[in-house]
């Protein structure tokens, strides 16, 4: 019963999910629980791990996913999914300074820059996160950066800048995954957009997929039945009539999901590129005020997000952990910008 690698994803509450592991039953196969199936199968791994992951529906039989209670029969192929790729090549430590804000035995909080890419992959296989926590870790003997069972609970996007979690043991990480499954974590972004709001306060409710016409972009469904469930609370904290900082509260985490969001209601983020918030889409006419607009982008030349705190149990203690971090400097100076602006008009 030979263990195939592959490079597909499924996308399962709104994560890109990444086969790890596949198995096919043979012919012969006797019903047996899908937990015991897949311990006598995979090395370094517990009975009480696997029910974890089917808990986080990482466990698949037949490319849906089921409890640790499922039995296994002839033919059925058994998938275990992680939320990032199956590092099939070295990952080489790289000493790119980190943005430590706490760490333990059991876990890292890092502020991760704008123009850092999380995971290696996809050209990127180098300079990433994963290579910055591959040195940082290059004393640590219980530390493998390759173990897919420690490391990042969580992404954001390459050009958003803010805090990320790091597991140092697989409980942790279990612990830590299941949190982020259960929407018990909070957490709160920054983010410029074009446009002014009617209301101080609001709650945008769109289901999210991948654009039909566009593979590298999610959008807002019209239709209820396709996409997955997602929940966005946003509040004005300040206002320049052609953009507005606005604070977002995620009740769910999926892929693009502020951008996608703002999007919908007209206010896409500022200098986002791949979603047309690189253009000037508020405001006058006269060249001044283009070149103004243009010298803010090269100020900040990302999307205008940043995940600002991060809140969770800690795995261990059971302590209830806060951080935040703050606004970075080309978020910061992009803000002084438009209120300079705005106070000479």
């Amino acid at each position: 019963m030979a263990e195939e690698e592959s490079s597909f994803y499924i996308v399962e509450e709104g994560t890109e999910f990444y086969e790890h592991f596949r198995f096919v039953a043979d012919k012969g196969q006797q019903m047996i629980r899908v937990d015991k199936f897949l311990t006598d199968r995979i090395e370094k791994t517990s009975r009480n791990r696997v029910q974890q992951a089917a808990d986080a529906n990482c466990v698949l039989a037949n490319g849906k996913p089921v409890k640790s209670s499922y039995k296994v029969k002839p033919f059925d192929v058994i998938s275990v999914v992680m939320d990032r790729p199956r590092y099939d090549f070295e990952i080489i430590a790289e000493d790119i300074p980190l943005d430590i804000v706490y760490e333990d035995n059991y876990l890292l909080v890092v502020n991760k820059p704008a123009g850092l890419v999380v995971h290696p992959g996809h050209g990127n296989y180098s300079g990433t996160l994963v290579n910055a926590l591959a040195w940082h870790f290059k004393d640590n003997p219980d530390y493998d950066v390759s173990d897919p069972r420690l490391g990042l609970v969580h992404r954001i996007d390459k050009d958003t800048s803010g805090l990320l979690v790091v597991a140092k043991t697989p409980d942790a990480k279990t612990d830590l995954g299941l949190q982020f499954f259960n929407k018990t974590t909070r957490r709160e972004y920054v983010a410029m957009v074009w446009g002014a709001f009617d209301e101080k306060k609001g709650t945008i409710t769109g289901n999210i997929a991948r654009n039909p016409k566009n593979k590298l972009q999610m959008a807002v469904m019209s239709d209820p039945a396709i996409g997955k469930h997602a929940v966005t609370h946003y509040e004005v904290i300040e206002s320049f009539g052609y953009v507005t900082i606005v604070k977002c509260v995620l009740e769910t985490g999926r892929t693009h999901q502020i951008r996608v969001h703002m999007l919908s209601q007209g206010h896409p983020l500022f200098n986002d590129a791949r979603y047309g918030g690189d253009r000037i889409l508020k405001g006058t006419t006269f060249a001044k005020y283009r070149q103004f607009v243009e010298n803010c982008f090269s100020v900040c030349p990302r999307q205008a997000l940043h995940a600002r705190t991060l809140g969770f149990r800690h795995p261990a203690t059971g302590e209830e952990m806060n951080f935040e971090c703050p606004i970075p400097p080309d978020m910061e100076s992009l803000f002084e910008k438009w209120r300079a602006y705005r106070a000479a008009e």
